[in-house]
């Protein structure tokens, strides 16, 4: 399988997203915002950074990248795409996912291991872990907080389309604790978190095992190869 993860003018997570990728047992391919040719890609990510320095607004710029138009009618199609931090601004920017992100309540940037709950294990990324299951995984972000008019809410509080919620702490105001969504087809899912820096022992959160040991983020890449596979 082959995973395409694109690379915008600031993007900062790419590398460690093409890691994730080969660890879940997947081929990574570079792809260039500047290109239309998205290379027969099995499933695509969009990586976190601060694409075009978050001018005008985080991820606007970027959305309007050539290559997201392939993006966009390759999501339409079905082709799960994934939006990471900056990615998932892109996707709201994109409008392949509702709401939008804006700058964290407490005005301050935050790096932090965040619990989240997975709410959905219906979505492409999500089919290796368990509902209700507690995860925790690296934030990292200054404009995380997720927002949407109360119609949308209940929308995709009713349709089940909270992925994720944040655990013990909203570290953003995100509005009913939402750290991820994904479109009515499930097939795109972003999220503020980084799946990507949990998933190696040594390089990832601390556990009650071990410093650094924390590898929950490798579930998103594993259900991603798995039910590609399956699904071929």
């Amino acid at each position: 399988m082959r995973i395409g993860v694109i690379t915008f003018p600031g993007s900062l997570d790419d590398r460690d997203a093409q890691r994730a990728v080969r660890l879940a047992g997947a081929e990574p391919v570079a792809l260039w915002h500047g290109s239309h040719d998205l290379e027969g890609v099995d499933a695509l990510i969009l990586p976190g950074g601060f694409s075009y320095g978050d001018y005008l607004r985080c991820g606007a710029i970027a959305s309007l990248s050539p290559i997201m138009t392939e993006v966009v009618d390759a999501a339409n199609r079905g082709l799960p795409v994934l939006g990471i931090c900056n990615g998932f601004q892109m996707l709201t920017e994109a409008h392949l996912l509702e709401g939008g992100l804006i700058r964290n309540d407490h005005g301050s940037f935050i790096c932090r291991d965040q619990v989240l709950r997975v709410e959905n294990t219906s979505t492409d990324w999500t089919s290796e872990f368990e509902a209700g299951q507690q995860i925790t995984i690296p934030l990292k972000n200054g404009e995380g907080g997720f927002i949407a008019s109360e119609e949308t809410l209940d929308r995709l509080e009713g349709e089940g389309r909270v992925v994720f919620r944040y655990v013990d702490v909203n570290p953003n105001g995100s509005l009913r604790d939402i750290a991820g969504i994904s479109s009515e087809r499930g097939n795109v899912v972003g999220l503020m978190p980084h799946p990507e820096h949990a998933v190696e022992p040594g390089f990832g959160p601390d556990t009650a095992v071990a410093m650094r040991s924390g590898v929950d983020g490798l579930g998103f890449f594993t259900s991603v190869v798995r039910r590609t596979l399956v699904e071929a």
